[in-house]
């Protein structure tokens, strides 16, 4: 850092605070330094840093079902909005959700160290373990609900799901169907709650539930099963895969969208905008999530009190599967 001081000609505190992207810092000085970093090829020495804050600049972060669109975009908003910050992210994902390999996982972090611990991990028997596990630094979790002990930040899943199925119902729409995610799932499980409350606020039966497990695969055979039965005019899916799946079933069933049935996803997966036709769905703001999820990490790091949050309000992108029923 002395080498870039008198390279820059400016003080060693003025190079820190470059460093650091304090906010005090003249974009023309900033410009100096930035540049005799780059002609010196200087690199932080992370191991003193660390002396010097008593903090690793890490975060650590505990995902399941990464392989599926939500869980892997709010990774990716947090990794994003941690990198703003000047935070690396180590990822520990679970193949399964049990006590122990949470245990595990956040055993790990804490050896690392890291300086605060993000939970992207949707599952019930993962908020049921949170509970119970003393963890010595800051924890947020993404998606459980607002107002549990832990800090969270979450997308208000039975909102989106009422947006979906009302534009349904204003369209005209009485006999609608949910294809849902699996049951374990909060996600999941909030979803379900806003179809049945939204259909019940309305009056309306509806058409049936039927279980899926987020893949296009389980989606296809829901198609098939409400193809044959022929008594629904809308479907509500739990995600874009799941609606993905279904219109294959309808268009090999000879059902033209929406001519003879409505569809509405989950997530607006940027694919979303290509289906045949391209696919009303639920927009979630992973980028802002990620965002608030880092801040409100920050705040505890930083003092701030444990157990507030955020809930974001989801957004409905209406695209050409639905239309009135006929």
């Amino acid at each position: 850092m002395e080498d870039v001081a008198r390279l820059a000609g400016v003080s060693h505190q003025t190079v820190s605070r470059v460093l650091n992207g304090h906010p005090h810092v003249s974009a023309r000085t900033r410009m100096r330094v930035e540049r005799a970093i780059t002609e010196l090829g200087y690199r932080r020495n992370t191991a003193a840093r660390r002396l010097v804050t008593r903090r690793s600049h890490a975060i650590g972060v505990l995902g399941a079902g990464m392989g599926f669109y939500g869980p892997a975009n709010t990774l990716l908003g947090v990794q994003q909005a941690a990198r703003e910050h000047g935070y690396s992210v180590s990822m520990a994902s679970l193949s399964r959700v049990t006590p122990s390999g949470i245990t595990d996982a956040l055993e790990h972090f804490l050896l690392q160290p890291a300086d605060g611990i993000v939970v992207i991990a949707p599952h019930q028997t993962m908020l049921a373990a949170l509970r119970t596990i003393a963890v010595p630094v800051p924890l947020v979790s993404v998606g459980f609900g607002a107002g549990d002990r832990l800090g969270d930040v979450a997308v208000d899943q039975g909102a989106g799901a009422a947006l979906a199925v009302q534009h349904l119902l204003d369209l005209g729409h009485t006999a609608i169907a949910h294809i849902s995610g699996p049951p374990d799932w909060t996600d999941a499980a909030a979803r379900s709650e806003g179809w049945r409350r939204t259909l019940d606020r309305a009056g309306q039966s509806g058409g049936p539930l039927i279980p899926g497990d987020w893949s296009a695969e389980s989606g296809y055979r829901a198609g098939l099963q409400l193809a044959a039965q022929g008594n629904v005019t809308a479907v509500f899916a739990a995600n874009d895969q799941m609606a993905l799946g279904a219109l294959r079933a309808f268009g090999e069933a000879g059902l033209r969208v929406p001519d003879d049935i409505s569809v509405v996803g989950f997530d607006d997966q940027p694919e979303a905008a290509y289906f045949v036709p391209p696919l009303t769905t639920v927009n979630q703001g992973f980028t802002e999530l990620g965002a608030r999820c880092i801040r409100l990490l920050l705040d505890e790091m930083e003092g701030g009190a444990a157990g507030t949050g955020s809930v974001l309000s989801p957004g409905l992108v209406l695209r050409a599967s639905t239309a009135p029923p006929r």
